[in-house]
């Protein structure tokens, strides 16, 4: 996705690249480093010098972009993140330091400073309607006197565990209303998750009648918007999980010697390898246009990213697949790195609704 970008975008890319491997390389991904609270601390301070978490968020607020199109900055961030398996709270952060800056900037101004200086982290508590409920649960707030009652469960909610904030996107009388709660708000259960992913921590979000005053209530003007942000930088991820998953396959192939040459000589292998790098370069692509159509605001953005998305979500799982093939039975044991990027791409796609849901949800966008 970088083959094309700008000076400036290379010294980010190429400082991102240089913190994540001295700093949290595949090793510590192994090992969950991240889950100790001083780890997490420190990594979230860098990651936030590196400007991580300012893309999308006005300079007025602390934030700032490289270009003119912070999505795109921001996407090409999650593609080395997603290279790397790196933890942390990424794309919500992302997303809820946008939605708390667009909406409500200056009533919330200190917390999305706090998100762009890494000082406190933030979760994306959102169920169905706006995601699919099998995946993401259902939330409802229903109006009291002095602000609105939270019920309900948010399921697959990323680094909530570890969360000063929650966004919960809740179903109000059939309409979306968002509100921001603190993570330890009376009548919010956290429960933490054994996920499929062991490069992320995920957790359970339930509200028992937890109580969300006026002043928490946050415009839900761009919760679709929103929605279609978390798919381009989740798409994003998977991408450059499948595309350092592809190089190690490649490299392998070329290496590994059967019957007196390389087992990529074959013709099976070649096929396979060139189908599944043509997969690769099509998710590149239609992740960037997705990222420069949503991030400049063009009247299709939310089309594209629904189309990455589904794209991506298939596509990543059976390149995963495909190196499967390739890598053989070293693929399969615990020490090799493979199955570490087949449990990240196969929970990304789950992410944000599935690929089937993202097709629906593009016909609904398109009208159809």
């Amino acid at each position: 996705m970088d083959s094309v970008v700008t000076d400036d975008q290379r010294m980010l890319l190429d400082t991102s690249v240089r913190f994540i491997e001295e700093t949290y390389p595949i090793e510590r991904v192994r090992t969950g480093g991240y889950a100790d609270a001083a780890t997490r601390a420190e990594y979230l301070r860098v990651t936030a010098a590196l400007g991580w978490y300012s893309m999308l968020v006005p300079e007025r607020l602390g934030g700032g972009s490289v270009t003119a199109n912070g999505l795109v900055d921001a996407a090409l961030i999650a593609a080395k993140r997603g290279a790397g398996l790196q933890p942390g709270p990424f794309v919500a952060n992302n997303v809820v330091g946008y939605a708390l800056a667009e909406a409500d900037g200056d009533r919330f101004a200190k917390v999305v400073q706090q998100l762009v200086s890494g000082e406190v982290t933030a979760a994306w508590a959102v169920g169905a309607p706006l995601v699919p409920e099998a995946s993401g649960g259902r939330i409802e707030a229903t109006a009291t006197r002095d602000g609105h009652r939270i019920d309900g469960v948010a399921r697959l909610v990323q680094d909530a565990a570890s969360a000063d904030w929650l966004l919960v996107t809740a179903d109000v009388d059939g309409r979306p209303g968002q509100f921001l709660l603190a993570a330890d708000s009376p009548g919010v259960v956290v429960t933490e998750l054994a996920s499929l992913d062991l490069s992320r921590g995920f957790a359970e979000v339930r509200f028992e009648g937890a109580h969300a005053g006026a002043d928490a209530s946050v415009s839900a003007d761009l919760v679709e918007r929103q929605l279609a942000i978390a798919c381009v930088l989740t798409a994003a991820e998977s991408v450059g999980a499948m595309d350092r998953d592809f190089a190690t396959a490649l490299q392998y192939a070329k290496d590994r010697i059967a019957f007196g040459r390389p087992i990529g000589s074959f013709q099976a292998i070649k096929h396979l390898l060139a189908d599944t790098s043509l997969a690769l370069e099509m998710s590149k692509a239609i992740t960037l246009a997705a990222a420069r159509s949503l991030g400049a605001g063009d009247e299709h953005g939310a089309q594209a990213a629904a189309m990455a998305k589904a794209f991506v979500a298939d596509a990543g799982q059976r390149l995963a697949q495909d190196c499967f093939q390739v890598f053989g039975g070293i693929g399969f044991t615990w020490e090799h790195d493979q199955h570490l990027y087949l449990r990240r791409l196969a929970t990304d796609a789950a992410l944000y609704g599935s690929s089937d849901w993202q097709r629906e949800r593009l016909c609904q966008l398109a009208g159809l």
